[in-house]
């Protein structure tokens, strides 16, 4: 079934024209008129959906009908549009249509500003068959890569997958102005390609996009002298051409058939009993020019009419009669007397030649002469209020095929005129090509022309597929006839020559051919579309084409190809353009600064054509395209430098050479990379005070391409690893002195240095240093000896040592009237005496000490007065040391060193003997001082056991001293181990001391006993002091054996004596009982055994309270500081072993000062026990803040150690 065209279409939604005032039956009787008449539409009245009252009569409902009509064959009329609802589309129109509100939406989302399009593409109607091409333009400005663009139809439809012979997409670039622009052209387009369409452009994060409207038109062409279709056009009263009908559906592709005669036949009746898929088929063969509104009548007739008071007979349903006949139209009347009105489509009929009226009794009559097919129309006879109607068919003659067609051959181009002659002038004439039927149209090269008898189809311009089977038909017969169309031989004169054209240049391609005829251009096998740059001239048999200001688009393969033949005319048209870089984007000098350590990505935009190669290189040394650290990537509109990981060996000078055939392009560019300075150098203090140090240092070696603005300091404790920024404004010196530090902490400093692009790393730190302070003079400087050359010095470490500790002293002298004082120890000393030496006899000097730290020396100690060089004489004298004024005891194989201080001036004499005599120097060895003497044995053994004499001797004074010396070792067994006597379970034994008693005296004894069967001694006394025992509880049948260590000082004897007997418990019979004894009651309510004491302690340092408490259960032990129980404080430790309690302070601070309680309690009562804690040298208030003490408990702490400044604990 044909598709409706856009203007039928369009036409069947238009509203019908309001009736004219006065008819209103008139309009609903008379139908809807053809779409194509306007006026008459108005005379026609409305459409038959607005006619519900026939359609109540018409019977069976109009929905029921389009299955019959599609099972004819018709083509969408008139009987269509009664079914469809008002204003309802048809099906194939509303494909790739939107609704309303939705086409409102696109185009207000394309009045929207635009991101990417510079042009959009803008709606169009095109006529079936036709070309039309759709342009959008997006800017390349600011792109770095060409943009994604998809052309949709409707919502979701790609069209990129239907490109093809009706759909092409193209895409071009203009690099001057740097426009992208897409094209989508339809070729020969159909109506179902109408609808809404959408293109999107896509970039990276950017998207935009637009829609419009395709429209596609019926072909409409000037109607000829005859229209073939003029013989199926229902007329009304007066006026042709009111309806109108297309049979072409049916005749498509049909067969020609032999004319056959047929018996005349009343159509009328044929209608009613064939069925509705032979509607169409009978129309045709029997000329009947209204089929629709055949199928109304036949509607109208199958209803049942209602018994009419008026009329006792009433119209047939429908009359035929043949053009040129008389028709005879017959009522008869029930009562005579009422008026009769005939009327012809709502228009009441006036009696005249044509329309005559009788009256016969009751019937009336109506005679129509000479019928023409405009008498073909409904008519219907009022009497009274009542109305019958009847259909009246004309029915023209059929049109004979007088003379055939005959075959016809020609040439390509030339013109061709196929003729017939059918039986009666101006006849309707249908052609057909293949049995498809030709219409003619403007733009069509058939044309068909009319001479009375004679119809001509005329072809201009024939082409090879005009070569077909070509027939015509009319209502009475038909003829056929086969055209052959062939070519002439075409022969190329001048063909296209290639050419290579500069950049903005004027391209012309010319060739010349034998024949005028027109042919197609294509580039790169896509046809060329004319523009206002490219022209396609066509000048007899020369055909040209013209592309002004070349672009580099316009390069490729271009074609000729002459019309209806297989020749083509290639030519290659190739656009150069100099290579050109642009620097635009850069500094005045080329300059690129990147920061090391970045990603450096240099795009220059480069042009010319053929696209140039891109050359980077620095030093002479090309940089190659690839993955390296530093690389080149080229593109066709831009080269770019890629250096991964810039470093600061990557600065210099770099060169870009492009080269194409049309010439050479040259640029250099700076690269400078700069980067955080190089760390300094590890500073250096150069003095230390008590809380600060001067520290200086050396700028950076490299300062990272930017100047040095300035360094930041910062400084950490030794064991610490957090540093501290010591200044937030830059210093722009090389020196600074840090301040506020720990004396006798060490320190450590480093440096950052500074500039524009960031801050360097640190520095090595500097080596440790300690705020120090000298320390407060010696005290007590004393003489200590003199003699002719010397003088000994002795003193007391200073008061006030400090932080820094103390490394040593320094002794000077000066002699008495002069003020040059002599450093009398070239190196420091760390005892607190010193002898002076090579003074000379007689001689008065002054003396004075230093004490010596890291922070320097202190202020010196003066002795009072002047000391003469000169010997005194002093009596000798021993100190005898308390522990050796008794007898001293060592055992066997210990080391034996006694000090024996003594005194006396000049050095005195001294003499050891033993027991009387000299001392063995091989066995002891001795050593002398001037102040003592010392005795030494490595191993002492019993032999070594003596008396010791010591004689001390200056000049004539004497003193002697006297020292015993004892070594022990383990005693030697018993002499004899008895058995005195055996009783019951009891052992009696005895024995004799042993001989060798180990140089001391025996402290006890230790038993053991044997079962005689395994001999495993177990000890059954220990320590042990009589020389007889007895051994109770053993186990009555068994015998054993005995034996007996001796015992000292030094532990048990090596060997043991045993009993040479054994003794054997007997079974006497005796029934031994153990005694029975009372549970002891154990329970105990604590009590403390040794109470807490007063303490005193040193802040810093580890502080202890003890106490011991007994008690049964074993008491728990809770311990309070101020009556506030101490629990899960990590500076407290407390430990309980076998009933003593320790509570360990660690590191007090005064703060930790106070009354603690020691608290014991178990289920028999309660115990506690109070100190005082005193804890000297407390921290201020500022070092209890930073030891993170809330300020509260640190007030509340300094107001109690006020308060308590004279209690006394």
């Amino acid at each position: 079934m044909p598709e409706p065209t856009k203007k039928e279409e369009n036409e069947v939604l238009a509203p019908a024209p309001a009736p004219p005032p006065g008819e209103p039956n008139k309009e609903k009787e008379a139908g809807t008129a053809p779409a194509k008449e306007p006026n008459k539409e108005k005379e026609a009245g409305p459409a038959p959906a607005k006619e519900p009252n026939k359609e109540k009569e018409a019977g069976p409902a109009p929905a029921k009908e389009p299955n019959k009509e599609k099972e004819a064959g018709t083509s969408p009329g008139k009987d269509e549009e009664d079914a469809s609802p008002p204003g309802a589309l048809p099906p194939e129109w509303s494909i790739g249509e939107p609704p309303a509100g939705e086409e409102q939406d696109k185009q207000n989302a394309n009045s929207q500003l635009s991101t990417l399009f510079v042009e959009k593409p803008q709606g169009g109607a095109v006529k079936v068959g036709e070309n039309i091409t759709f342009i959008a333009k997006v800017k390349a400005e600011d792109l770095l890569r060409k943009p994604t663009v998809k052309w949709f139809k409707g919502k979701w439809m790609d069209l990129a997958s239907k490109a093809g012979k009706h759909l092409q997409l193209k895409e071009t670039f203009e690099r001057h102005s740097r426009v992208y622009t897409f094209e989508m052209q339809i070729i020969k387009a159909k109506e179902n390609y109408a609808g809404n369409y959408r293109c999107e452009v896509t970039y990276k994060d950017k998207f935009d996009s637009c829609s419009f409207d395709l429209e596609v038109h019926e072909s409409t062409g000037t109607t000829p002298n005859i229209d073939i279709r003029s013989a199926f056009k229902r007329s009304g009263e007066g006026q042709e051409d009111a309806g109108e009908l297309d049979f072409s559906g049916l005749l498509k592709r049909r067969e020609v058939k032999p004319q056959e005669e047929q018996p005349e036949v009343d159509v009328w009746e044929l209608l009613k009993n064939a069925k509705p898929s032979e509607y169409e088929k009978i129309a045709f063969q029997y000329g009947i020019t209204d089929l629709r509104g055949m199928l109304k009548r036949l509607k109208r007739m199958r209803r049942v009419e209602k018994k009419s008071a008026a009329f006792a007979r009433i119209l047939d349903p429908a009359y035929q009669v043949d053009k040129g006949g008389r028709v005879r139209f017959v009522v008869e009347l029930a009562d005579p007397k009422l008026e009769v009105k005939w009327y012809k489509n709502g228009q009441e009929i006036r009696p005249s030649t044509k329309y005559i009226f009788e009256h016969k009794g009751c019937e009336r009559i109506m005679f129509i002469n000479n019928c023409a097919l405009t008498d073909d129309s409904e008519y219907y006879v009022t009497a009274g209020d009542e109305k019958c109607s009847t259909e009246l068919f004309v029915r023209e003659p059929p049109v004979m095929v007088t003379k055939q067609l005959e075959d016809t051959k020609a040439y390509c181009g030339e013109r061709v005129e196929l003729e017939c002659e059918v039986s009666e002038d101006d006849a309707n004439v249908k052609w057909f090509k293949n049995g498809e039927e030709i219409i003619p149209g403007p733009k069509s090269r058939y044309h068909i022309r009319v001479e009375g008898k004679k119809h001509i189809l005329v072809i201009e311009g024939a082409t090879k597929a005009d070569t077909a089977e070509y027939s015509v038909m009319t209502t009475g017969g038909q003829s056929s006839a086969k055209l052959s169309v062939d070519l002439k031989p075409l022969k190329i004169l001048t063909p296209l020559t290639d050419q290579t054209v500069n950049l903005g240049k004027e391209i012309c391609l010319k060739c010349e051919v034998s024949e005028n005829i027109t042919g197609k251009w294509t580039k790169n096998g896509l046809p060329v579309q004319e523009t206002d740059r490219l022209k396609i001239v066509h000048k007899g048999r020369i055909h040209k084409l013209v592309i002004a200001n070349a672009l580099v688009e316009d390069e490729g393969d271009y074609v000729f190809t002459p019309d209806a033949y297989s020749v083509t005319l290639p030519a290659k048209v190739h656009v150069i353009d100099p290579p050109k870089i642009n620097l635009d984007g850069l500094d005045a000098d080329n300059t690129v600064t990147v920061i090391a350590g970045n990603k450096l990505r240099l795009e220059i935009p480069i042009s010319g054509e053929p696209p140039p190669k891109a050359i980077w290189s620095r030093a002479d040394k090309a940089i190659m395209e690839g993955s390296g650290r530093i690389r080149a990537e080229n593109y066709p509109d831009s080269t770019t430098l890629v250096i991964d990981i810039a470093e600061k060996d990557d600065s210099g000078v770099y060169h870009i050479n492009l080269k194409n055939e049309a010439g050479e392009a040259h640029a250099s560019i700076k690269i400078k990379v700069v980067d955080i300075p190089d760390p300094p150098v590890a500073p250096n203090v150069t003095d230390v005070g008590d809380d600060w140090c001067i520290m200086t240092w050396e700028p950076p070696v490299y300062d990272g391409g930017s100047p040095i603005l300035g360094y930041f300091i910062e400084r950490k404790k030794k064991q610490s690893s957090r540093w501290m920024r010591l200044n937030f404004d830059l210093c722009k010196e090389t020196t600074f002195e840090p301040k506020k530090m720990i004396e006798g902490v060490a320190y450590e400093v480093r440096i950052f240095a500074v500039n524009a692009v960031g801050i360097s790393k640190p520095s090595m730190p500097s080596k440790p240093f300690v705020p120090l302070a000298v320390t407060s003079p010696p005290t007590l400087l004393t003489v200590d000896s003199v003699t002719d050359t010397t003088v000994t010095m002795k003193w007391r470490p200073p008061d006030q040592i400090g932080a820094a500790g103390l490394d040593g002293y320094v002794l000077e002298y000066c002699f008495e009237g002069t003020d040059d004082w002599i450093v009398a120890n070239t190196e420091l000393i760390d005892k607190t005496k010193f002898t002076i030496t090579g003074l000379p006899t007689d001689s008065r000097i002054f003396v004075r000490v230093k004490a010596v730290n890291a922070a320097g020396a202190s202020e010196p100690k003066y002795y009072s007065q002047p000391i003469l060089v000169k010997e005194i004489i002093e009596p000798p004298k021993i100190r005898i040391p308390r522990h050796l004024k008794q007898t001293y005891i060592r055992r066997v194989g210990e080391a034996i060193n006694l000090v024996i201080p003594f005194q006396g001036k000049p050095r005195p004499e001294l003499t050891w003997t033993k027991d009387g005599a000299p001392i063995d120097k091989n066995q002891i060895n001795i050593r002398n001082s001037e102040t003592d003497t010392i005795i030494f044995i490595r191993k002492a053994e019993r032999s070594h056991s003596g008396k010791y004499d010591l004689q001390v001797k200056v000049e004539k004074f004497v003193e002697t001293a006297s020292i015993d010396i004892r070594v022990i070792d383990r005693p030697g067994p018993p002499q004899l181990v008895k058995i005195d006597d055996v009783w019951g379970e009891n052992v009696a034994l005895s024995w004799t001391p042993p001989r060798d008693d180990g140089n001391t005296a025996i402290t006890g004894y230790t038993i053991q006993k044997a079962d005689k069967k395994s001999m495993e001694w177990f000890t059954v006394i220990e320590h042990y002091h009589r020389t007889n025992a007895t051994i109770t509880e053993l186990v009555i049948g068994n015998e054993y054996y005995f034996r007996v260590f001796a015992e000292n000082m030094c532990g048990l004897s090596e060997d043991a004596t045993m009993t040479k007997e054994s003794a054997v418990i007997a079974k006497d019979g005796k029934i031994y009982k153990n005694p029975v004894y009372e549970d002891f009651d154990f329970s105990e309510a604590p009590m403390f055994t040794q109470p807490l004491v007063n303490t005193y302690a040193v802040a810093g340092y580890n502080a202890t309270l003890n106490c011991s408490v007994r008690g049964n259960p074993k008491p728990k032990i809770t311990w309070m500081k101020n009556k506030v129980a101490i629990t899960d404080d990590p500076r407290y430790r407390m430990f309980s072993n076998q009933g003593v309690c320790t509570l360990e302070i660690r590191k007090p601070s005064p703060y930790d000062g106070g009354t603690y309680c020691c608290k014991a309690v178990n289920e028999l009562g309660t115990v506690e026990i109070e100190c005082k804690l005193e804890v000297k040298g407390g921290l201020s208030f500022c070092r209890l803040l930073l030891q993170g003490v809330p300020p509260n408990i640190i007030d509340s702490y300094l107001r109690d150690l006020h308060s308590s400044s004279h209690e006394e604990y």
